[in-house]
């Protein structure tokens, strides 16, 4: 049996490697020529993915997984065609099918007949059967159901962590039809391996949804729940901020009863997933309240933050602030939608300067983003925006000039810092002032 997998980023190569270690054939395909030329030479394009140098040396030298630029031909070869390009959003928001509507048209191609086609990418509910159903029957003169097969089965896994992920959690499968739910459902069951779960209400394995839109919303679900939660936990360290109240405490002392599970509070809520997904649900759904107000809440923290150091400061104008950490969360070299952006557009707002530092990038990729690498030099204040583990063992000195130390993740080390002198804060806990 022949699998494509169409897109081979931080979700989709190791996807690809998992099926190839099962000896199914792979071809994975991306539009990016560096990606294909690093997959093929058995490289991974990108760090930190646990497990992933070796299985992709592996299906590489046996042969079972290439790499390619050209879509449709990847799946003109294939019984079974996995999706994970990623769905954005524009400026104002709105989900931007550009990509996902390209690969749709390469995929339609070279669709033959009996094929499994399976969006793993996150959507808005309705996606798969009101964009992609009539997107690839009128490019195939199939019809779904019959002619090919056609399912939602959402990504629910974190990168640096994908071959425990897809083992942990039940992996949803819903179909346009019955038809397609079932060829999907013997299709994971036979690539994928699943740990026993005694926590859960069935065994954990491959689960049938009712529907496309069930599986749809169930990812949409349970990342808009982590980004309303955030929101709240945020909520609660604006407010422990100005009584004098420790929020981390507070929250700790919340989670012991059984019933409670709040998140910590932070500084920004980037990646994928939490500042996006709820997007796609707003989409569908506009008169959800609580959802919209989560996501102001949540973007509004940067800003509370730049203020509050402002203000510890005297003023931002002439200052130069430095952000530590890109990367949306620590030990991932991944800056999409990441805090580090709203940070420094807040900081040159107020006529100060940003520069950044981040112990996963050069200071070239820095620059590419449109970032200004840090110099080593003296800064008047930073702030701690990614929680990556080099930073817990940070110490006073270990940065010069600084007056005011902003820690947004909870990480440093309070005490040493507030028997510093410095003007010490932390997020949901306010500073040494108070």
């Amino acid at each position: 049996m022949k699998v494509a997998v169409i897109a081979l980023g931080k979700i989709g190569l190791p996807l690809a490697v998992q099926i190839a270690s099962k000896g199914w054939t792979v071809v994975g395909a991306d539009a990016s020529d560096e990606v294909v030329g690093l997959v093929n030479a058995g490289v991974p394009p990108f760090p930190g993915e646990a497990g992933l140098d070796e299985l992709l040396g592996e299906a590489v030298s046996t042969g079972l997984l290439t790499a390619t630029t050209d879509t449709a031909e990847a799946v003109s070869e294939a019984d079974h065609v996995v999706v994970v390009v990623p769905l954005m959003t524009d400026a104002g928001g709105n989900p931007d099918f550009t990509s996902l509507d390209a690969a749709t048209v390469d995929i339609g191609k070279g669709l033959q007949a009996g094929t499994l086609v399976s969006y793993e990418t996150t959507l808005p509910v309705g996606t798969t059967r009101l964009r992609f159903k009539p997107a690839l029957e009128e490019a195939t003169d199939l019809v779904a159901g019959e002619g090919f097969y056609l399912v939602h089965s959402p990504e629910r896994v974190f990168s640096g962590r994908i071959f425990s992920d897809l083992r942990r959690y039940p992996k949803l499968v819903g179909g346009v039809d019955e038809a397609s739910t079932e060829r999907a459902f013997e299709f994971y069951s036979k690539i994928l391996d699943f740990d026993d779960r005694s926590d859960l209400t069935r065994p954990n394995g491959v689960w049938k949804m009712a529907s496309a839109e069930a599986a749809e919303l169930a990812k949409l679900a349970e990342t808009t729940y982590r980004d309303v939660n955030i929101a709240l936990a945020n909520e609660f360290a604006r407010y422990a901020e100005g009584a004098g109240i420790d929020a981390m405490e507070v929250i700790e002392a919340a989670n012991s009863q059984p019933f409670s599970h709040i998140h910590r509070p932070g500084v920004a809520v980037g990646g994928h997933c939490i500042p996006i997904y709820p997007r796609f649900y707003l989409a569908g759904d506009p008169d959800a309240a609580v959802v919209a107000a989560a996501r102001m809440v949540n973007s509004q923290v940067p800003a509370r933050v730049v203020a509050t150091v402002g203000e510890a400061l005297g003023g931002l104008t002439g200052r130069r602030i430095l952000i530590l950490g890109v990367s949306y969360r620590g030990g991932v070299k991944e800056a999409a939608y990441s805090g580090v952006f709203a940070l420094r557009a807040e900081i040159e707002a107020g006529g100060g300067q940003a520069v950044v530092s981040d112990p996963m990038y050069e200071s070239s990729e820095l620059a590419a983003l449109g970032l200004t690498p840090w110099d080593g030099n003296a800064v008047d204040a930073f702030i701690v925006q990614t929680d990556h583990p080099e930073y817990r063992s940070m110490k006073p000195g270990d940065i010069p000039g600084i007056s005011v130390a902003y820690d947004g993740r909870g990480v440093l080390d309070a005490e040493a810092w507030r028997a510093s002198g410095v003007a010490f804060f932390v997020i949901g806990q306010g500073s040494t002032a108070r």
